[in-house]
């Protein structure tokens, strides 16, 4: 398994030439397997939401071409894609052009068979950029460890890569989410130390913020001392007491308290 740098990305799509570097770059950041970029036509690319559609695959049996569906459920899917790489996809395509045509091909237009992109395109670029030994495959590889450090979280992963569950691409992958937990850390110390500070001059740590609106529904017991379920709208308050108005929210003190002890 091998993954590549975007600097290496970048070097590898210049030096692939103009027909493929759009495949290259769609890729890298895509990952889309050979197969899936050899079967993608014009119609499952949508320039202006920024996606491909896949769902349509190309592969080579005994030396014929076969056009069919993905090979599970979750390979059907739809991917996003970073705005520059639709720019390069654009001006790669064209302004013209059938929906059902293919959106690469090979040297003389037909289906690209990828043992011949392999052999005849591939493996001259990657020599050429000092990248061998590297396999189409590899760029697949390369859009997850990406999609990862860019903040992907597993099952985002999951679904952008077509796998058939979170788990494998945990077995897979799980090593390059390291640094996620590492940064997690690095945010539960900036937590602490702001609520030591808080706690030092006496007031609450706000964990969240909550904008009240009209569509909110019925305070939960969290929202509410009693630990009632109901809507404030159905708690009597005694006459004379100058509450708030019904639907209103109030501190809830013995969260404050419960808080202040946590943080002291």
């Amino acid at each position: 398994m091998r993954f590549l740098t975007a600097a290496e990305v970048a070097r590898l799509a210049d030096a692939i030439g103009l027909r493929y570097r759009a495949l290259v770059l769609l890729a890298a950041y895509g990952g889309l397997r050979i197969g899936e970029l050899a079967g993608l036509r014009r119609g499952r690319v949508n320039l202006l939401w920024g996606t491909v559609d896949v769902a349509e695959i190309v592969v080579e049996v005994r030396g014929k071409l076969v056009v069919g569906p993905p090979k599970t459920r979750a390979g059907r899917r739809t991917v996003g894609l970073p705005r520059a790489v639709v720019e390069e996809l654009a001006t790669h395509m064209g302004p013209l052009g059938a929906a059902d045509a293919h959106v690469f091909t090979s040297d003389k237009g037909g289906i690209l068979r990828t043992s011949n992109f392999r052999a005849k395109v591939w493996l001259p670029a990657v020599r050429a950029t000092g990248l061998a030994p590297l396999r189409p495959h590899d760029l697949r590889h390369t859009a997850v460890a990406l999609w990862i450090a860019a903040g992907a979280n597993p099952k985002e992963v999951s679904v952008r890569a077509g796998h058939t569950s979170v788990s494998f691409t945990l077995d897979r992958y799980g090593h390059l989410f390291e640094v996620h937990d590492l940064e997690l850390r690095d945010r539960l110390d900036a937590m602490r130390a702001d609520g030591l500070k808080e706690a030092a001059t006496g007031s609450v740590v706000q964990l969240r913020s909550v904008t009240p609106s009209q569509d909110d529904g019925p305070e939960t017991a969290q929202d509410n001392p009693s630990n009632e379920e109901g809507p404030a709208s159905h708690r009597a308050s005694p006459a004379g007491s100058g509450g708030a108005p019904p639907g209103t929210r109030t501190p809830n003190r013995c969260l404050k308290r419960a808080l202040l002890c946590q943080l002291s």
